[in-house]
């Protein structure tokens, strides 16, 4: 009886640590993303955001969103830069275009370290509705859709978080479905 429990015991420690596991790196495109690495350092493996992690070094941003931040990063998927006018995405990261790429990437940051909590109790605050200000200076607008948290842009466009709370050292990453773009 008293291997049974240990056995038992053994299994739940196991599973356990397994769940927090899980939960402190979660997965993001085939790829855990460490607490303990940065933004960039956690993207470039995401099999999700290679659109995104290009944009970025085209922006010429790998260094800011390697910095102590903290950020607050909504982070579009391949599908959601897919949804952009064919053409949008190979046009934006041509050197010529760099400002307006840089616009579009640093309005889909916010500083601080605004974890799905914080988010909520801004809403809270907000009655409903919460206002963010990007990094890039305009407006985001974030409320909860049921259980989903949706994000409005200057332009009217929706996003809806797919993965929140992705922890990094500098920050955290909130996975998003449409590119966000400001006035």
């Amino acid at each position: 009886m008293k291997k049974i429990i240990q056995s038992v015991f053994a299994v739940i420690v196991i599973a356990f640590s397994t769940q927090v596991y899980a939960q402190k790196n979660p997965m993001v495109g085939g790829a855990a993303m460490y607490a303990n690495k940065d933004i960039v350092d956690n993207a470039v493996n995401s099999k999700d955001h290679t659109t995104l992690v290009a944009a970025v070094k085209a922006a010429g941003l790998v260094e800011t969103l390697k910095s102590a931040g903290p950020f607050t990063v909504f982070a579009p998927t391949n599908e959601a830069f897919d949804k952009l006018p064919a053409g949008t995405v190979e046009t934006l990261v041509k050197p010529e275009n760099k400002e307006m790429l840089t616009k579009i990437l640093t309005y889909h940051v916010v500083a601080g370290k605004m974890d799905s909590k914080a988010i909520a109790k801004a809403i809270k605050e907000g009655n409903g509705k919460a206002e963010l200000t990007t990094v890039q200076g305009g407006k985001l607008w974030a409320w909860m859709d049921g259980k989903k948290l949706v994000l409005k842009d200057e332009k009217g466009g929706m996003s809806t978080v797919t993965i929140a709370d992705v922890y990094q050292k500098n920050g955290v990453i909130h996975v998003v479905d449409t590119v966000l773009m400001p006035n």
